[in-house]
C-alpha cells in the first residue's frame, strides 16, 4: 500500500538543485519505486526499458555536462547488454543497487582525473574560436585527449564571459565557478561509505522516477521545501534575497512585508558571514539558505559585517522568521491609457493558492481595481513563462471570464475520466480578452489558453504553441501535518492527462496561437516533446454538451438542476475579425524595423545579443496591445447588415 498521504494536485514544470541526500536504505529505495510505479499512468511495473532509460538518467545526474567521464567508461551503461538489463532488474527486486554503486565509482575515479586535467590546462593557450553551440547535444569524449580538449574550449568559453566583467567582478566570477565545480565534487563524494551509499540510493530514485516520464520525479527533502516554495509562492524565512560573494552572503533586497525589512535590524549591502553561530563562508549558498528558512515565530542570529563610512562593523541581529510571501512572482498587474479608457495587462507568474489568497481571487481583485482606475475596454492575460500550478486554480481563474461549463477533463491511471467544472454563473470580465503565451507558457496556463480559446472567450496570441504539457502530477506530502516533508523524500508521479472542453490535449502539441507573434523562445527547442521520454498525445470526446457521466448517479438529478442553466456557448463574436487582426498585425510587425531587427538576431541563433538590445523593450506584448487595440474596434462597430 502507498504510504498514507496528503496528494496535492499539481501540474507545473519545475527544476531543482540537488542538496544534501535523506536516510535511504535499501528497503526505502525499493518502496518508494514500488509507490511511484502503482500510481503511475502508463508504467506499473519494472522493465527492461525502465532499466536501459534509468543507467541513461544516471550518468546525466552525475555528469550532465559530459565532462568527467569518457566514452570506454561508461558504454557498458550506456549501451547496455540485455543480460546487464535483467540482472539489475533482479537485483533491484532483491533490494541490491549495486549496479549504480559501480557508475558512482567509476564517477569518483573521473573527478581525481579531472582535477588533473584542470592543472594540466591551467598553463595551456586557450582558444579563440569557442562558440557555446558546439555544447549542445555533446557525446561522450572518445578518450582523454578529446576530454582535455573540451575542458579547454569550455575554460575559454567562460573567459570570453568573464571577460565583459571588470577586473574585481571577473576575479569573483572565476573564483565562484571554481568553488561550484568544488562543491559539485565533495556532495559527489562524500567522506564515508555509508554517506555515498545513501547518495547513490537518492540517485537511483531520481534515475528511476524520471525514466517513467519527463514530468515524475523524487525530491531529496531539500528538493521538496522548495518545490513547495513554488507551488505556493511562500516561504517561511525573513525576506532576504542573497548573493554568494564567497567571503559571505550580501543582501542583495529585502522582500516587502518580510520579518527583515519590518525589524528594521538587516539592510542591503550587510554580509551574513554565520547563522545561528554556524559560519557560511565557503558554505553552499542553498545549505546556508536552508539553515536561515525556518519555522514561523523561530529566532534565528545573524552575524554580520557592515560597511559604514570608514569602517566595517561586526554585529549580531536576531530576526523571527515568519511568512514571507513572494507577491512579484505571483501576480503584476498594469494599465496603458487608451481612448476614452484604459486597457489592462494581468500578468499571472503561477498558478498558487494558500489560506489568504489565490491566483483566482488575487486575479479578480486586479480587475475590480482597474474598473476603478478607468473605462476598462480590453484585458490581456499574460501567461508567459508561466510553467503551471495547481490545477483547481486553472479552473478558477478561467472561470473569470466564463460562465458555466466543464474547463478540464481528467484521465487518471485507471482510464477513468473525471471533468472539473466552472460552477459560478458571474463573470469578473466579459469583454474583449487576450490571452498571451509563449513556448514557455505551461501546464495550467495551457489549460486556461486552450479552454478560453475552445469557448471563442478569448484570441491567443504569441509564440506559434506553447510548452506542450498536457500531464497532470500528484505530489506527496505527510498527511499529519501539512508541508512537513517526509525524511526519505517526496516525488510526484504522473497520474494521467487533461483534455479542455474540446477533448483535446496539449500534450507534446501544446496551444496553437489564433495570431503568431514570435519571441525569443520561439525558436528555441523548448517543450515537452523535446524532453527525454514525454507520453503519447491523447483526444478525448469534447464536452461542450456536458452529460454529467462523471457525477455518482444518485446525485446526478440534483446537480442538474443547479447546474443547467447559464452554461457557457460556444462563442463566435471574434471570429469575423480574426483575419483583419492577423493582417494587421503582420504590416505592423514588417514595418517595425526594431521588430524585423530582433528575428534577425533570433534567426542568427544570437542569443545575448537578442538580450541586451531587445531586454527593456517587451516587443511582443507592445504588439498584443495593437492586436487588442484593434479588436476593440472592430467588436465596437455596429453589425453589418
Amino acid at each position: 500500500m502507498m504510504r498514507k498521504c496528503l496528494f496535492l494536485l499539481y501540474i507545473a514544470l519545475q527544476t531543482l538543485c540537488f542538496a544534501k541526500p535523506p536516510s535511504l536504505t535499501p528497503h526505502d529505495t525499493k518502496t518508494k519505486i514500488q509507490e511511484i510505479l502503482r500510481a503511475h499512468v502508463s508504467h506499473q511495473y519494472l522493465t527492461d526499458e525502465i532499466i536501459r532509460r534509468s543507467f541513461l538518467n544516471y550518468l546525466d545526474e552525475i555528469d550532465p555536462l559530459k565532462t568527467y567521464l569518457i566514452e570506454n567508461e561508461v558504454s557498458k551503461w550506456a549501451n547496455p547488454s540485455q543480460e546487464l538489463l535483467e540482472s539489475t532488474l533482479y537485483a533491484i527486486q532483491n533490494e541490491d543497487f549495486s549496479t549504480f554503486l559501480s557508475i558512482h565509482e567509476t564517477m569518483i575515479c573521473a573527478i581525481d582525473r579531472r582535477n588533473a586535467l584542470e592543472e594540466e590546462i591551467s598553463a595551456m593557450h586557450l582558444p579563440q574560436d569557442v562558440n557555446n553551440q558546439e555544447f549542445n547535444d555533446i557525446s561522450w569524449a572518445n578518450g582523454i585527449d578529446e576530454l582535455k580538449t573540451r575542458l579547454l574550449r569550455i575554460k575559454a568559453l567562460q573567459l570570453q564571459t568573464a571577460e565583459k566583467l571588470s577586473e574585481e567582478t571577473k576575479a569573483q566570477w572565476m573564483q565562484r565557478m571554481h568553488k561550484r565545480r568544488v562543491n559539485r565534487e565533495e556532495e559527489l563524494n562524500p567522506q564515508t561509505s555509508e554517506e555515498r551509499n545513501r547518495l547513490v540510493l537518492s540517485y537511483v530514485l531520481k534515475a528511476i522516477s524520471s525514466s517513467l516520464d519527463s514530468q515524475t520525479a523524487y525530491f531529496t527533502p531539500a528538493e521538496a521545501n522548495q518545490f513547495m516554495i513554488q507551488v505556493q509562492q511562500k516561504l517561511y524565512g525573513i525576506g532576504a534575497q542573497l548573493r554568494d560573494d564567497l567571503n559571505g552572503l550580501t543582501v542583495v533586497r529585502l522582500l516587502e512585508g518580510g520579518p527583515a525589512i519590518l525589524s528594521n535590524k538587516l539592510k542591503v549591502g550587510d554580509k551574513i558571514i554565520a547563522v545561528n553561530k554556524e559560519p557560511v563562508v565557503g558554505m553552499d549558498i542553498t545549505e546556508a539558505v536552508e539553515l536561515i528558512r525556518g519555522q514561523q515565530g523561530t529566532p534565528v542570529v545573524l552575524t554580520l559585517l557592515r560597511e559604514n563610512e570608514e569602517t566595517e562593523e561586526k554585529l549580531e541581529v536576531d530576526i523571527i522568521r515568519g511568512e514571507v510571501v513572494l507577491k512579484e512572482t505571483r501576480l503584476e498587474s498594469s494599465y496603458e491609457p487608451f481612448g476614452d479608457g484604459i486597457i489592462g495587462i494581468l500578468h499571472l507568474f503561477s498558478f498558487y493558492q494558500d489560506n489568504k489568497s489565490s491566483s483566482t481571487s488575487d486575479i479578480a481583485n486586479a480587475i475590480e481595481d482597474l474598473k476603478k482606475k478607468g473605462n476598462l475596454k480590453g484585458i490581456i492575460l499574460d501567461l508567459r513563462n508561466n510553467a503551471g500550478g495547481l490545477l483547481p486554480q486553472a479552473v478558477g481563474v478561467s472561470g473569470l471570464f466564463i460562465s458555466k461549463g466543464v474547463v478540464v477533463s481528467v484521465k487518471d491511471n485507471t482510464g477513468q475520466v473525471q471533468r472539473l467544472r466552472n460552477m459560478d454563473t458571474k463573470k469578473v470580465w466579459d469583454g474583449p480578452l487576450l490571452v498571451l503565451t509563449n513556448r514557455g507558457s505551461a501546464s495550467a496556463s495551457e489549460i486556461v489558453a486552450q479552454a478560453l480559446q475552445d469557448y471563442g472567450r478569448a484570441l491567443v496570441v504569441g509564440d506559434p504553441e506553447t510548452f506542450g504539457k498536457g500531464t497532470f502530477q500528484t505530489f506527496t506530502l505527510e498527511s499529519s501535518h501539512y508541508g512537513k516533508v517526509n525524511p526519505k523524500g517526496e516525488y510526484k508521479v504522473t497520474r494521467g492527462r487533461y483534455y479542455t472542453v474540446s477533448g483535446k490535449s496539449p500534450q507534446l502539441v501544446g496551444v496553437h496561437a489564433d495570431i503568431v507573434v514570435p519571441s525569443l523562445l520561439a525558436d528555441l527547442d523548448i517543450g515537452e516533446k523535446f524532453s527525454k521520454f514525454p507520453l503519447e498525445n491523447d483526444q478525448i470526446p469534447p464536452s461542450f454538451e456536458d452529460d454529467l457521466s462523471d457525477v455518482p448517479y444518485l446525485h446526478r438529478n440534483q446537480i442538474h438542476r443547479l447546474y443547467k442553466f447559464n452554461l457557457q456557448t460556444i462563442l463566435t463574436q471574434y471570429t469575423c475579425h480574426l483575419e483583419t487582426l492577423k493582417n494587421n498585425s503582420a504590416k505592423r510587425l514588417a514595418e517595425n524595423k526594431n521588430y524585423q531587427n530582433f528575428l534577425l538576431e533570433i534567426a542568427k541563433k544570437n542569443y545575448s545579443e537578442v538580450s541586451e538590445t531587445f531586454g527593456q523593450t517587451d516587443l511582443q506584448l507592445i504588439e498584443a496591445e495593437n492586436i487588442l487595440k484593434d479588436l476593440i474596434f472592430l467588436t465596437s462597430l455596429p453589425p453589418q447588415s
